[in-house]
């Protein structure tokens, strides 16, 4: 069966009122963040159809019930977000596995990547850095040179950007974007901007801990599609490694959809039509998240949608 999701909404410092555009009723003019697709204990989603209605996708995979085939990892891999960034957001720095397992608790790391869904003209985000050491990074992070350290790169509505953990970013103001990340909600903040939140208080950065996970082999560039055409449909592959595969389907009418793992995460950025999986019947509109499970066989795909799926 199909798993519909609920999804959970995040007040930030930075978040605005965009993310109604998807409709959403969210929760107040500074939401962030839209977590679509999440088992993460600080955001686990809802299924909202089904026998399984009422259960957190959390509760569903630790119940190893079979919906995601054979599990190897004790965590949900992956967490879908929308981010609607009104404001710009902390630069800052991700850990990978081993890191984050030793100094977060058995945290996954997280690496992650960005499709641009829109923007403002002129909108920029960080990636990368300037440094050539780790003596010359130490040294303009305490002087700070934020100018000089960090790289600026001009986006436009379909980019996307693979983020690895280690990766200095930032999104900047007036992007909203989807991103796939690995199963983590850690952070770590190296410069903020000195801005105070609504009591005043400026936010906690991560110096130390950034310096220790900071990459020095950053390509700074966005990532190029390998474009398919299936069934008069175009289909995009962003990306696929050892942490997800990202593709984005623009279906023009009807798409004969076949899984190619167990179970896949969608989530649909514009249009409106139907899923049939097995006889079953869902509406789908621009907004919704959803998990096509093992149990999903013969699945087809109905009406003018652009629909990013991941899987691992």
């Amino acid at each position: 069966m199909t798993l519909m999701i609920q999804p959970v909404f995040k007040e930030r410092i930075w978040g605005g009122r965009h993310l109604k555009e998807f409709g959403y009723e969210i929760p107040n003019d500074k939401t962030g963040e839209c977590w679509g697709i999440s088992a993460h204990e600080n955001g686990p989603n809802m299924i909202v159809n089904g026998e399984h209605e009422g259960k957190t996708l959390k509760e569903l995979w630790e119940e190893n019930t079979g919906l995601f085939g054979v599990q190897t990892t004790d965590k949900f891999p992956l967490l879908t977000k929308i981010l609607d960034a009104n404001d710009e957001l902390s630069v800052q720095v991700h850990p990978d596995d081993a890191y984050a397992q030793v100094h977060e608790n058995g945290e996954l790391g997280k690496t992650e990547c960005w499709y641009i869904i829109d923007c403002d003209e002129d909108a920029e985000i960080i990636y990368g850095h300037n440094a050539k050491d780790k003596a010359e990074l130490e040294n303009m992070i305490h002087e700070g040179k934020w100018n000089q350290l960090f790289n600026s790169i001009k986006v436009k509505p379909g980019d996307f950007f693979y983020v690895p953990s280690g990766t200095v970013h930032a999104i900047g103001k007036g992007i909203r974007i989807l991103e796939t990340q690995q199963n983590s909600d850690t952070t770590y903040r190296i410069y903020d901007y000195d801005r105070t939140d609504k009591d005043g208080h400026k936010r906690e950065l991560h110096i130390e801990q950034s310096i220790d996970v900071i990459s020095f082999n950053e390509d700074n560039s966005g990532t190029e599609a390998e474009v398919t055409e299936v069934q008069g449909n175009v289909i995009r592959t962003y990306i696929s490694n050892s942490f997800f595969t990202v593709k984005q389907l623009l279906i023009e009418d009807h798409y004969e959809y076949t899984k190619q793992q167990d179970y896949t995460l969608m989530s649909v950025l514009s249009g409106e039509g139907t899923l049939t999986a097995d006889g079953q019947v869902y509406t789908i509109r621009k907004g919704d998240h959803f998990i096509l499970t093992t149990e999903d066989k013969e699945i087809k795909l109905q009406g003018k949608l652009d629909i990013i799926e991941s899987y691992v």
